[in-house]
């Protein structure tokens, strides 16, 4: 595959995409408005390199199959950026990266400047943006708080859901490299606003 150059792609001249931190948790069992719920929500960093495979990461696991993993859905990931936004937000200073539930902390990919059906390489894999998140109730438990999800969603910083095209291994500090724009060029926000 052809790597793209910053300026076909739209993106601005010398901005750089990377890779900040890869997180990773096995599902577990916590205890949520006074139920046992089990969820792979409470991601944290790993050091050296980590295995990606089609359906998730080396290490990584989810609770609820049903509505999380799978082919489009293998790996998420979430903007650095937003993490000052939300300590400024919720006056927090404890929000350590893969707090979101993210596997992908990455810098320079915010939600109006990359589209769905764009590939990156990150890494030795390639991976496709496939579709927003949409924040579930696992995400009140991370957060302790029964209304950050509509928080998160009204914020237009949802993250984004990768699928893995060819495994590969990443580790933090990694580039991350525009491989191909998808031609319809539908923003991650843009498709957010209008699913949610």
């Amino acid at each position: 595959m052809r790597i793209i150059k910053a300026r076909e792609s739209g993106r601005s001249h010398g901005e750089t995409m990377k890779l900040i931190s890869v997180n990773v948790s096995k599902p577990r069992e916590v205890v949520a408005r006074g139920q046992a719920v089990t969820t792979g929500i409470f991601k944290a960093p790993v050091a050296g390199r980590t295995r990606v495979g089609k359906l998730n990461l080396e290490g990584d696991g989810q609770a609820d199959l049903r509505v999380h993993g799978g082919p489009d859905k293998a790996v998420y990931a979430y903007p650095f950026e937003h993490y000052d936004y939300w300590r400024r937000e919720l006056g927090r200073s404890d929000l350590a990266f893969g707090q979101f539930g993210e596997n992908l902390t990455v810098e320079g990919m915010l939600e109006g400047g990359v589209h769905i059906g764009d590939v990156f390489k990150v890494g030795t894999a390639i991976l496709q943006i496939s579709q927003p998140r949409s924040p579930c109730y696992k995400l009140e438990i991370r957060m302790e708080s029964s209304r950050f999800p509509k928080r998160f969603l009204a914020s237009g910083r949802p993250g984004f859901y990768l699928r893995v095209l060819e495994e590969g291994e990443v580790g933090a500090g990694d580039p991350i490299e525009l491989v191909r724009a998808d031609p319809e060029r539908l923003t991650v926000l843009e498709a957010s606003r209008i699913s949610f």
